[in-house]
């Protein structure tokens, strides 16, 4: 068995402990660490060139880091915004009591919220909204069901708000302007269906028992700046970048460095105590630190990989047998609802040479599309749908029942539209 042979096993295995995070009990970040450090330790054991293998983890951590900066940075600024009640600012305006009123809002707001905060966060803050809302546990499943349908669509259409989105914006696979324009309708279409599907379903008013009055905010002007400021602060990088030329982690560094004076400032004349939990240290202290290392783990792991040429032949051999690109793009999209989409876009920028499939290739607008949306075929797909899996205890099999052929239906209804829109306008 040759090394590469060997790795590819590890990596396998380490990739089947990740699927299979919840059964076996053993956390997906301990594996994918386990998986990169043990890929690389294998390669470097068996290879005639030590020196040319440091220089290649170098080069692959250099890509790495700047995509765990990024998220760094992201995540702290939306906890900052959190920690002053920022959220509340939208979140309190929905007053509705019509079912399907009330589904289309938090769908519309959940989308367009995911496309600037990511489809993590903004999952956790409308469950919690939802939860204030409707008192119905198996109503609100629905609801919930739907809420990590939009943010998933919402986040594949810009470089911020998914995280395999911004894999690609910081590689340099896609830029900002074009991936906008080119998957926003399809976005919109893979939430459209979706929605429509349930609204059916939902009759009358929301009935809650119990009468949530929510309490005063503690002080709306600062919550109100530091919202502004924090997402300012995220759509701000993409024009960072253009103007400056340097990657989007120092945009995002400059943009939670702003912030963290502003909050500074705002709480300066409360005492220590007090001001702590306004602080960016705080924020940093509630990040999910895990999260940065499992993308740490898995990278190092891909770029194993990568350097060795094997993803570059697995692409050879895919093309070989299956041909017609759509096709394996879309069956990289059904497969990142069981698999963590993560590593697949990963696998695929390996595969896939810039040199041959230059920025703004179809291939990667399509990749955006199906690794961000097809998650939500599955409960399991996506960060955003574990997230509110464990919040409201939805059941794997219910979903399967109730939500997943609404979402399976969005995604290829978005996939065809992205694929019609683009022989359109390329011939």
């Amino acid at each position: 068995m040759t090394y590469t042979a060997i790795m590819v096993l590890i990596f396998i295995v380490g990739y089947t402990a990740i699927t299979l995070e919840h059964p076996i009990k053993i956390n997906k970040t301990a594996s994918a660490l386990l998986t990169g450090v043990l890929c690389w330790t294998i390669y470097i054991i068996f290879s005639t060139d030590i020196k040319h293998v440091e220089e290649s983890l170098s080069h692959h951590l250099g890509s790495v880091s700047e995509i765990l900066f990024f998220l760094l940075g992201a995540m702290t600024i939306v906890e900052l915004v959190d920690a002053h009640e920022g959220f509340r600012i939208v979140t309190d305006r929905i007053t509705t009591r019509n079912s399907r009123v009330l589904l289309w809002i938090i769908c519309w707001v959940s989308f367009f919220l995911s496309s600037v905060l990511d489809n993590l966060t903004t999952s956790i803050v409308m469950v919690s909204l939802l939860r204030k809302l409707i008192d119905n546990a198996d109503m609100r499943k629905y609801y919930a069901g739907l809420v990590i349908i939009a943010a998933n669509a919402g986040g594949a259409w810009t470089p911020i708000g998914d995280v395999t989105t911004t894999m690609l914006w910081i590689g340099g696979q896609v830029t900002t302007a074009n991936i906008m324009t080119s998957l926003f309708i399809p976005s919109v279409i893979c939430l459209l269906i979706p929605l429509l599907f349930v609204t059916f379903r939902l009759k009358g008013d929301i009935q809650n028992d119990k009468v949530q009055v929510l309490e005063p905010m503690e002080n709306p002007t600062n919550s109100k700046i530091m919202l502004a400021f924090g997402v300012g602060s995220l759509v701000f990088v993409p024009i960072f970048k253009t103007v400056t030329h340097l990657p989007p982690y120092m945009g995002i560094l400059f943009g939670l460095g702003v912030l963290w004076v502003i909050s500074e400032i705002l709480n300066s004349n409360k005492d220590e105590e007090e001001r702590h939990q306004y602080s960016a240290s705080y924020a940093l202290s509630r990040i999910d630190a895990s999260s940065i290392l499992f993308f740490l783990g898995i990278l190092i792991a891909i770029g194993s990989l990568e350097a060795t040429g094997t993803l570059i032949a697995l692409a050879q051999w895919m093309d070989a047998n299956i041909g017609n690109q759509d096709v394996i793009v879309m069956a990289i999209g059904l497969a990142s609802a069981v698999i963590d989409n993560v590593p697949l876009v990963a696998a695929s920028m390996g595969m896939y040479p810039l040199s041959q499939f230059p920025t703004d290739s179809k291939i990667w607008e399509f990749m955006a599309y199906c690794a961000g949306t097809g998650g939500s075929i599955l409960i399991i797909g996506s960060a955003a749908g574990v997230a509110v899996m464990g919040m409201e205890k939805i059941d794997f099999f219910w979903y399967v029942k109730k939500i997943s052929l609404p979402a399976l239906i969005g995604y290829f209804a978005g996939a065809f539209t992205y694929i019609g829109i683009y022989m359109l306008l390329h011939g």
